[in-house]
């Protein structure tokens, strides 16, 4: 069984060394082995879901190598298993066709395949030593791909960013691995959450959450050390999908492994919240200013990222988990099919003029997608979940309102309202299902919220306000955009209120170089 867990990493491994050897003399049968090795990879993790679901989880490991190198199969392993290995296949052929010709193809795939084995390692690490190896070693294959280019200032620049801000994130990891394996005696990872869930060891458990929630928020791109997600177009759309669908989300991926670690530390649990809460909110306002596909789609995983984070923060890591899957698959997509997007929006057939709701029919939206989602969650019984749940559904009022709006405006047709109700009533009921879905598959293996204290409430009130204020403003748009105030925030908005510009001004070019 050992073999089967790890057989994607493996052959990934093996594809890796056929493209770095066959770059020059057989670059076509160099591919196709890639792309096997990627489908084989995929298979293998659909299989260990199956046996996952007869056999129950455990850790497997070779006799005598436990204590450093073992797998991990559980509900959020295997997960992240067929995520990244069906995301790794598409990308992997997507990448034949993208690159097809170019000189460095061969070179591009053996990187490629080795981040696909490191990202699978990574999330079904079983030990600690793992863990922080593979979370390197993921790193590190970015990097290689992002500078596919390397004569281009503006890919070192960002790769040199990204560098600074993950090699911290690596040394934090490596410091909490090590003071949770001298303060529990144990490098297995199950063995230390049962640990932590019963309480031992809290001092070092409550230091250790601190160590990874930093490191977490730096892997993903945080603010205000945000910057180099933001700037990496200058890679091979291939990349951009495997980056913004894939390794960005490892920082959410290491909180969701660790849960019971964090929980044991409310006040780094509350730092997440904050941190994540405003970079989601930072990202959402900067999103809709950007000229470019690739940018708006970039700055759209900062506002995801800080929003899986400010769950994490609220102890909802099942919803986390939820929101890795989705955001994946979504991102993606968007960024594989983001070089017809200009196209397609132009082919699109229009339903009518451009709407302009009013006050009146913001408020009337907001009052019919809160009653909305109140009916529906009393049908499927969603009251009884945690505060922080109905929290969040009730910032998902707030999307929900804003489709409903495009259609309220008295220029739309009936056609459009009809759509974006249509569209809200799915959204919302997909919401409620696949939560209960979620919280059901990861009962056993994730730790159950814990109760708001005073603090959380504050916190959930403050992210309410703050959420609604800014669907609002995104829905009444139309009616102030033309102000001269909205056009100078705009631009502001637009740099990202220079906050990276600082930044590398505070880092200085010696170490990030000239772009």
């Amino acid at each position: 069984m050992w073999w089967l867990a790890n057989a994607g990493p493996v052959v990934l491994a093996v594809a890796a060394a056929a493209a770095a050897m066959g770059r020059q003399r057989r670059p076509r049968s160099s591919l196709r082995i890639a792309d096997a090795a990627a489908a084989l990879a995929l298979l293998a993790a659909l299989l260990l879901a199956g046996w996952l679901a007869v056999a129950g989880p455990r850790t497997i490991a070779l006799s005598g190598a436990d204590p450093f190198v073992a797998t991990r199969l559980d509900v959020v392993s295997v997960t992240m298993l067929v995520l990244v290995a069906f995301v790794g296949w598409v990308v992997m052929r997507f990448a034949a066709t993208y690159l097809d010709g170019e000189a460095r193809q061969g070179r591009f795939t053996a990187w490629l395949a080795l981040t696909l084995a490191s990202v699978m390692l990574l999330v079904s690490a079983g030990t600690l030593p793992q863990l922080v190896l593979a979370w390197i070693a993921t790193g590190h294959g970015l990097r290689r791909l992002l500078l596919f280019y390397p004569e281009r200032a503006a890919a070192r620049r960002a790769a040199r960013k990204k560098a600074l801000s993950t090699g911290l994130a690596d040394l934090l990891l490596i410091a909490a691995a090590l003071l949770l394996w001298r303060a529990t005696g144990t490098s297995d990872i199950a063995t230390l959450l049962a640990m932590a869930r019963a309480g031992e060891a809290p001092e070092a458990m409550a230091l250790a959450a601190w160590g990874i929630a930093i490191a977490a928020m730096l892997k993903s791109a945080h603010f205000p050390l945000h910057g180099w997600l933001t700037e990496v177009m200058e890679a091979p759309t291939p990349v951009s999908a495997l980056l913004h669908a894939g390794v960005i989300n490892a920082g959410g991926f290491l909180l969701i492994r660790l849960a019971d670690v964090m929980v044991a530390a409310p006040a780094a649990m509350a730092l997440l919240a904050i941190l994540g809460g405003f970079t989601a909110l930072f990202g959402s306002l900067v999103l809709p200013t950007q000229p470019a596909v690739k940018t708006q789609l970039a700055w759209s995983t900062v506002a995801q990222m800080g929003f899986m984070t400010m769950q994490c923060g609220l102890g909802l890591f099942a919803l986390a988990l939820l929101h890795i899957v989705a955001h994946s698959l979504y991102k993606a997509h968007a960024f594989l099919s983001s070089g017809g997007a200009v196209e397609r929006i132009a082919a699109a057939r229009r339903l009518g003029p451009v709407a302009k709701p009013d006050f009146a029919a913001v408020a009337l939206a907001m009052l019919g997608a809160a009653i909305l989602y109140g009916a529906l969650a009393f049908g499927l019984g969603a009251w009884h979940k945690p505060p922080q749940a109905v929290a969040l559904g009730a910032i998902l009022v707030f999307g929900v309102a804003y489709l409903i709006v495009q259609g309220m405006s008295p220029a739309a047709p009936r056609a459009l309202l009809q759509r974006t109700l249509g569209f809200a009533i799915v959204a919302t009921v997909a919401y409620f299902l696949l939560h209960t879905l979620a919280e059901w598959m990861t009962a056993a293996t994730l730790p159950p919220v814990p109760a708001p204290g005073l603090f959380q409430w504050v916190l959930i009130a403050v992210a309410l306000v703050a959420f609604g204020g800014i669907a609002v403003a995104q829905a009444m748009l139309p009616l102030w955009c033309d102000h001269p105030a909205a056009q100078r925030l705009r631009i502001h908005l637009h740099h990202g209120f220079y906050v990276n510009a600082l930044l590398d001004r505070v880092i200085g070019s010696r170490l990030l170089g000239k772009a």
